[in-house]
């Protein structure tokens, strides 16, 4: 892809900005491809260094903070007429409760996840706090002779820790996943503003 062919469809894929936001990045990317031209790439290679403008698209929208993508679009194009008022503010309880509650049905939903993911931690903490318990309980057994509680305290032992480092691993990525589906979700948000 040539350098003019990547502006053209940066510039349609940011045609949502506000104009002097599409200007600033186009220009910035436009020299950062004229620098690697003079470092001895040729203008291929150069726009593929950058890499694909989805990925282009998807850095500009991320630093892009969506309380200003909403109020660059929100925006009103023009003054609201006084009966337009009075119907919104007459209206308010019904489309302002109808609001409210969808937010508080989102938030206790995303807050619910996170409650399952620490009460997983936290029985996982329990599980290795007892599975290492165990070696003083398999030590005194035996010690004191009793040989086959000792075997079965030590059984239960790395039982208790391979069981801590599976469920370890698998809260680890249950977490890694929903950070994954929040910025997805911030990044589906702002692109209904773009």
């Amino acid at each position: 892809m040539s350098k003019n062919e990547f502006l053209y469809e940066l510039r349609q894929r940011l045609s949502g900005l506000p104009p002097e936001g599409i200007e600033e990045r186009l220009a910035f990317y436009s020299e950062i491809i004229d620098d690697r031209m003079e470092d001895g790439l040729s203008e291929e290679d150069a726009v593929a260094s950058i890499g694909s403008v989805d990925d282009v698209v998807g850095n500009i929208t991320s630093e892009i903070p969506l309380s200003k993508l909403v109020s660059d679009k929100v925006k009103s194009k023009r003054s609201l007429k006084a009966w337009e008022v009075v119907c919104l503010v007459i209206s308010f309880p019904l489309w302002g409760s109808l609001m409210i509650a969808a937010f508080a049905v989102v938030l206790s939903l995303y807050i619910a996840f996170w409650a399952v993911i620490a009460s997983l931690f936290i029985a996982n903490l329990a599980i290795a706090i007892t599975a290492i318990a165990c070696i003083p309980l398999a030590i005194v057994n035996i010690v004191f002779g009793n040989i086959a509680l000792g075997v079965f305290a030590i059984g239960g032992c790395f039982i208790g820790v391979a069981v801590s480092l599976v469920v370890f691993v698998i809260c680890r990525l249950i977490t890694k996943g929903l950070f994954w589906l929040t910025d997805k979700l911030f990044q589906g948000i702002k692109s209904i503003f773009i």
